[in-house]
């Protein structure tokens, strides 16, 4: 059974949703293709970073009275009368990119960024992509590429399944620019849309991938050391070292672990990111279904042979990083056993030594035992004569020698047992505490 409906016309629900399901539910439709026919134009930026871009477009909203974005938004698409701009907020940059409709014998020399007020992305920092794009129908002459790209090499294919035609040189010309020239064929709006799309995104995340590049290369000769250094210290390891090396080992193993994970601090994310981008490239150019113009190369085997290179130095780097991050590992474990193992032996020395010097204190406590019942039975035997010889004097018929040698091995067992039980209890008490 269905929920009822309310007077607004609104369902109500029969179970408690999610409070995330609305947006999950939404995120497909997030940031939709522009319906886009031929001919027209598109200038596109993507910019490093989160420059007040959200500020920018509000205040060019209010010039042109068109509602801003929200505040919490990330993506903009309105029509500003004479353009149409769209703007996208992504994790790490953010895209700007104006539509104008419009042709002419060259269609890269009135671009679509003509239209915005001037000096509006003048004081834009961190732009890392500038592209424009011209759509052209099919039903005109095929356009002079050698002289829209300066004479460049040029790169281009049938896309689409031969519905348009798409050229490229993957170069920056005098204004800063890239350019790509589409000519159609017979696209849908739609197409149309998802095409231009797919083409700034190739260029878009092309080069958010190769950020990763320069700091892959700069990481080589750090990574190169540090395995040149822990080779040496296996190699020490391995051919015995004495006891006395041990800590130095030790110590430089401490400090190429920590060398080992600031330079993957360093590069890891940037890497990361540089596998997704690549990923999302190889998907665009994937979805752009070429067919291969003879005499050119495709954007797809441009891409393999340029861009491929520099993915695979990036991905070996991060490779190479965790291999030898676990390498330290292994070696800082098998360091710390070997010390390990060295101390339990000293430990097992010193405790031989120490029972060693217990039964030597053992010994010399008997042998004072037995000095100490001679002294004391002495000092007894002597106290026996002195009464002997006092009962004497006194008339008592006692002899003192017959009394002392009477008194001698009494006296002596007395003492012995007094001296045994003292030491025993003594003894115990001491494993009391």
């Amino acid at each position: 059974m269905g929920g009822e409906i309310s007077a607004g016309g609104r369902q109500h629900l029969e179970f408690a949703e999610h409070p995330l399901r609305r947006g999950l539910a939404n995120e497909v439709h997030a940031r939709p293709y522009e319906l886009l026919r031929a001919p027209v134009r598109a200038s596109h930026v993507a910019v490093l970073g989160d420059g007040g871009d959200r500020e920018r477009v509000a205040a060019l909203c209010a010039r042109f009275s068109v509602a801003p974005p929200e505040a919490e938004a990330n993506y903009l698409s309105a029509d500003f009368g004479g353009f149409r701009l769209r703007w996208e907020r992504h994790a790490e940059f953010s895209t700007f990119t104006v539509f104008r409709l419009g042709d002419g014998l060259d269609p890269f020399a009135d671009t679509a960024l003509a239209a915005l007020p001037a000096g509006w992305l003048a004081d834009l920092e961190g732009v890392l992509v500038a592209m424009h794009v011209a759509v052209m129908p099919g039903d005109q002459p095929t356009p002079d590429l050698s002289r829209l790209f300066a004479g460049h090499q040029v790169i281009g294919s049938r896309v689409q399944g031969g519905a348009a035609e798409a050229w490229t040189d993957f170069r920056l010309h005098g204004d800063g620019f890239g350019r790509v020239l589409v000519r159609d064929h017979g696209l849908t709006p739609g197409q149309t849309g998802r095409l231009v799309q797919r083409l700034l995104e190739i260029e878009t995340y092309r080069m958010m991938a190769l950020l990763a590049f320069p700091l892959a290369r700069e990481a080589a000769p750090k990574l190169s050391r540090i395995d040149d250094a822990l080779s040496d210290i296996v190699a020490r390891m391995a051919e015995g070292a004495r006891d006395d090396d041990d800590r130095p080992l030790l110590d430089r193993l401490t400090r190429l672990a920590a060398e080992c994970e600031q330079v993957s601090a360093t590069t890891s994310f940037r890497l990361s990111a540089a596998r997704a981008y690549d990923a999302i490239v190889r998907q665009r150019i994937e979805e752009l279904r070429e067919e291969r113009i003879p005499g050119l190369q495709t954007i797809g085997e441009f891409m393999g042979r340029r861009l491929a290179p520099a993915m695979n130095t990036c991905r070996s780097t991060a490779e190479r990083q965790d291999a030898l991050a676990a390498r330290v590992a292994r070696a800082g474990s098998l360091l710390r056993t070997r010390v390990d193992i060295a101390l339990e032996e000293k430990n097992r020395d010193l405790l031989r030594s120490m029972n060693r010097r217990a039964r030597l204190q053992l010994r010399l406590q008997e042998t004072v035992e037995g000095l100490s019942v001679v002294a004391i039975s002495y000092y007894v035997v002597g106290l026996v004569g002195y009464a002997a010889k006092g009962a004497k004097a006194a008339g008592t018929p006692v002899d003192p020698d017959i009394a002392v040698l009477a008194a001698l091995p009494l006296v002596v067992g007395l003492v012995w047992l007094g001296v045994r039980r003292l030491r025993r209890a003594l003894g115990h008490g001491g494993e009391d505490g």
